[in-house]
């Protein structure tokens, strides 16, 4: 399946970035400061080996984009092949050097990343939290501007939900996100962490460990959901879902004719958002 806006390259992914003409030259390692917002915090040692290897052989084949800051230049993306270039004994690096705001460099360094599919889930998950938290970008901003679809950032941002342990596994690639994001709907962390264990075990695909998840969620509450979902309900929480732009529950007993209506929002922004669509229909 084609990655929506990833390979089109980062001028037609950000058009909205003021930029001067680039100007391309060389700059000294050492006067080039790390990048505060990369998003990726994991390094593959022996993937920097084999770029040191390279940049040894052929040299550096695409400049570091670089801005400018105060008597020093900030990295903005590129951080391996700098670190690479570090290690192969290059005392200056070819750079392209660009205006940018944080929330611009973030974004930079983050589809950076993306097209070359640097980030473990859990760093892409972190990077859009960013993006909404120190930026004020909703989902649907932060998936125009990095060229994904809103569900796959809201996917993506789940994961965060998950057990420091779980999200450990997910970084590490020993447990595949849809599992990860699977294994969400048991809610709480020590039967998640149990059921993680399961997974890595058995080595269960994603198709199991939802299967997994339905039978460790199975009796009197599974039965009561099932009855719940007529087509009248489950066409009010579509239409919910589509104004809210998030997952929707509603949950009925039905002996008393109680229940609660339950909304997942991911980060402090998101609700915010959330909360501002429903005080406005309140208003309206």
């Amino acid at each position: 399946m084609e990655k929506r806006g990833l390979g089109r390259g980062l001028n037609a992914l950000i058009p909205d970035i003021k930029r001067p003409r680039d100007t391309q030259h060389l700059v000294e390692t050492d006067k080039i400061s790390p990048n505060p917002f990369q998003p990726r915090r994991s390094i593959d040692e022996i993937k920097i080996d084999e770029l040191t290897a390279s940049i040894r052989d052929n040299g550096i084949l695409e400049p570091l984009l670089v801005r400018l800051k105060q008597d020093k230049y900030e990295l903005i993306a590129g951080g391996r092949r700098l670190q690479a270039a570090v290690k192969a004994g290059l005392r200056e690096v070819p750079v392209v050097v660009r205006e940018a705001t944080d929330a611009e460099s973030l974004q930079l360094a983050l589809i950076e990343n993306l097209q070359r599919e640097d980030l473990n889930p859990i760093d892409e998950a972190r990077a859009y939290q960013r993006l909404q938290e120190e930026f004020g970008w909703g989902q649907e901003e932060a998936a125009s501007k990095v060229g994904k679809s809103r569900p796959a950032v809201a996917n993506s941002i789940r994961l965060l939900l998950l057990p420091a342990e779980v999200q450990q596994e997910v970084a590490r690639g020993k447990l595949p996100a849809g599992q990860a994001r699977a294994l969400l709907g048991l809610e709480h962390a020590p039967k998640i962490i149990a059921a993680a264990r399961q997974v890595l075990a058995k080595g269960l695909s994603t198709r199991e460990t939802e299967r997994l998840v339905r039978q460790l969620k199975s009796g009197k509450r599974n039965r009561r959901e099932r009855h719940q979902l007529d087509p009248n309900l489950a066409s009010i929480i579509e239409g919910f879902q589509r104004w809210l732009g998030t997952k929707v529950r509603i949950l009925r007993q039905a002996r008393s004719g109680k229940g609660k209506i339950e909304i997942e929002y991911y980060s402090k922004t998101d609700f915010d958002r959330v909360i501002g669509k429903l005080m406005q229909r309140q208003r309206g």
